[in-house]
Order: structure tokens, then sequence, then C-alpha cells
């Protein structure tokens, strides 16, 4: 769909375009529900990535990251080459391997565990951490969860949810 842009709100002819103008009206709701479309199709295609990261990464750790290609290794997040990976594939590889909500606590005691020279280059990196979860809850990636306890959680994102659910919705299993 194409949309015009000019530096003005006059049509061709001059006539100026009010907000109540139906074409006008027609364009932005034609354009909204292409665009929520767009973000339902986005957040599948996410967990369907997630789903099938988390089967490889699974495999990896039942028969060694050496069955993996260095493409697969790195889509994967897996890569060892001597650089170490982001803050944001960290915490993607942490919520992956974890298999259950984890808090932003136990999510920093992890890469402090594997990566710690990532946590170096952070200041606050609780904060740092919360801001990449609530980053990966936006792309479809993981799911805000609330504990028993009221806490926050995260979790990675791998059997589909209904694409409605509110963030922070409790989840029964907890």
């Amino acid at each position: 769909m194409q949309y015009a842009a000019s530096g003005s709100n006059e049509t061709g002819n001059g006539t100026a375009l009010r907000n109540g103008d139906p074409h006008v009206q027609e364009v932005v709701k034609t354009a909204h529900e292409e665009l929520r479309q767009l973000m339902r199709q986005r957040t599948e295609i996410m967990k369907r990535i997630g789903t099938l990261k988390q089967t490889i990464a699974g495999l990896a750790n039942l028969f060694g990251d050496e069955i993996l290609g260095e493409d697969l290794l790195e889509l994967v997040d897996r890569k060892s080459g001597g650089r170490q990976p982001g803050f944001t594939k960290a915490c993607r590889m942490v919520l992956m391997e974890a298999g259950r909500p984890l808090a932003v606590r136990e999510v920093c005691e992890q890469i402090q565990q594997r990566l710690p020279a990532v946590l170096l280059r952070h200041k606050d990196p609780l904060a740092s951490v919360t801001t990449v979860l609530n980053r990966l809850v936006e792309y479809g990636e993981a799911l805000s969860v609330v504990r028993e306890n009221g806490r926050r959680a995260w979790q990675w994102v791998s059997d589909p949810v209904a694409v409605d659910q509110p963030n922070g919705a409790p989840l029964s299993q907890l």
C-alpha cells in the first residue's frame, strides 16, 4: 500500500484535508488494519523462531554443538568465536535455555556465570536486563508473567499463546 506524503495539508487541487474527510479516514483505517495484521504475523513468526531455536539448542545440549554448522550456531546464539555475544543475545540465550520463567536477578546471575564480560559494560545490569527483557516481549520473543509472589518474571516464547493475552498475565503453572 502506498501513502502520499507532502509537506502541507492540501490535496493537489488546493482543497484542505480535514480529519473528518472520509477518504483520509479510510486510508488511516486501512493502514491501521494492515499494521495490526503484520504485528500479529510478526508475533507468530517470532514464536515459531523461538520454538525452533529452543529445539536446536536442546539437540545441541544432548549431542554437542559440533552437530550444528557455523551458520546454525550463530542463528541460535551459540557461536563461540573469540567475540562475546551481545547483551541482547545473552539475555535470549539465558531465557531460551531456562525452560521456565526467570526473574531479572536470575537472568543477571546466569549471564554473570556464563559471560561475565557482558555485564561489565553496564553501569546498572539489573536495569539493562529489564530493558532488554521488555524489548523481547515487544518483539514477541518473550512473555512477561506474574509469579504467585506477585513478582514479574520473563519466559522464552516457544509454545503458541493467545496473541491478545495481556502482559503480566499470571500463568497457572508458576
